[in-house]
């Protein structure tokens, strides 16, 4: 049908015009295969905000063992800060794990406030755990840490410690992701009926120099992009190494995709700019009114093709459609004045966030903990401790 082929024109950014949704954004990313030229970096911590059971912390215990780093685990949910440290010390592992809960030790922030009590409210805590992780990093002298989701697969320690060695010259380090890809519900669907669609580095897998970095995650889904911005543009993001995102059934609960449609439209339509070489501050109301428009096409394209895309059932045909459904339902409420008032607020929110880290003391990590109102979990033999970056070994020099 021509509206058909109009928007698959459009949505691959053929046409001239404003930007809409890029299938791809790696040419906003430097791929490094090869760090052997580069002095050894330790990572002086692996952080994983953790909502599942202690099992699911068996990889990453295993990478840190390898690593000689300390292991964070900021649990809740499924996860069981007591549970974990149990785990961790029959398997002789260094770990702390602590029970996070909502707490007064972050900064209240303009863009959870803007959505709060609406129907945009983020009812997840990775982008809080990823905050406490930047800032017990900072307070306990770690200089380069890698942040780990509880279900990523690390092929080789030595990956995480190419990544740590890149951070003298980038801002922060994706390792590229072999396995399941991880994208919105809506990507997902995209790439299903037959469009290109990449997926971008993310917070699942991630060293970054905490000792350095300036930005935060906001309570938004895509936090992560949103990490990786300065106030204008994309910080310098390298790629190496590789891990495996395990399997997960992206259209299991439309509700996913609902959640997901506001984060995804803010991303998607900046990183949609900087693919042009525009800055942030280009995405005015003007701009995402024809990128919202665009967006409302993108999703009813896809949808119209779904009945005709090959499926493994009828019922997993049947979820893809209730979930973009989902989507499409709630893009009705995403405004040109909401995105650019949700942008001005997270401008906000870095400068407090930018304070809130600078001003914060030098402490052991159990006690960096205690200073953000949380109770560290630890048996004697591993008790937390902020552990300098030059007094832990080097590691071996990062191969590939």
């Amino acid at each position: 049908m021509a509206g058909g082929r109009r928007v698959n024109r459009r949505a691959t950014g053929h046409l001239p015009g404003p930007p809409v949704h890029h299938g791809t954004h790696t040419k906003l990313l430097r791929l490094v295969p090869d760090v052997s030229g580069l002095p050894a970096r330790p990572v002086d911590a692996i952080i994983v905000p953790t909502a599942r059971p202690s099992a699911y912390l068996r990889s990453a215990m295993q990478v840190a063992h390898a690593l000689d780093s300390p292991l964070l685990a900021l649990c809740s949910k499924y996860a069981q800060a007591q549970e974990v440290m149990d785990e961790a010390v029959a398997a002789g592992k260094n770990v702390i794990a602590v029970d996070v809960t909502p707490a007064g030790g972050l900064p209240d922030m303009a863009t959870s406030k803007r959505l709060a009590g609406t129907r945009f409210e983020r009812r997840t805590d990775t982008s809080y755990k990823r905050n406490v992780g930047l800032a017990v990093a900072r307070m306990s002298g770690w200089r380069n840490v890698v942040f780990l989701d509880d279900d990523i697969a690390v092929d080789d320690p030595d990956h995480l410690l190419a990544a740590s060695a890149l951070l003298e010259t980038f801002d922060a380090v994706g390792l590229a992701n072999h396995g399941f890809a991880d994208n919105s519900v809506v990507c997902h669907a995209r790439r299903a009926v037959g469009y290109q669609q990449d997926s971008f580095v993310g917070g699942g897998a991630m060293a970054v120099p905490a000792h350095r970095t300036r930005s935060f995650f906001p309570n938004i889904y895509n936090e992560d992009w949103f990490f990786l911005l300065s106030a204008t543009k994309l910080s310098t993001v390298g790629v190496t190494g590789r891990v495996v995102q395990k399997p997960f059934d992206p259209y299991a609960d439309p509700r996913r995709a609902r959640s997901e449609e506001f984060g995804d439209c803010l991303a998607e339509g900046i990183f949609a700019l900087l693919d042009q070489g525009r800055r942030v501050q280009d995405a005015n109301e003007e701009f995402w009114a024809g990128f919202l428009a665009n967006r409302r096409e993108l999703v009813a394209d896809v949808l119209a093709r779904l009945p005709e895309t090959a499926c493994s059932s009828a019922g997993e045909r049947t979820r893809m459609i209730e979930a973009m459904t989902a989507a499409q339902g709630r893009q009705k409420w995403i405004t040109p004045e909401l995105c650019t008032s949700y942008l001005r607020d997270w401008t906000l929110d870095r400068t407090r966030w930018q304070r809130f880290i600078g001003g914060l003391p030098t402490l052991p990590t159990a006690e960096a903990l205690g200073f953000l109102g949380f109770k560290p979990t630890a048996a004697d033999a591993y008790r937390s401790r902020g552990v300098p970056a030059t007094a832990r070994r080097s590691g071996p020099r990062p191969s590939r």
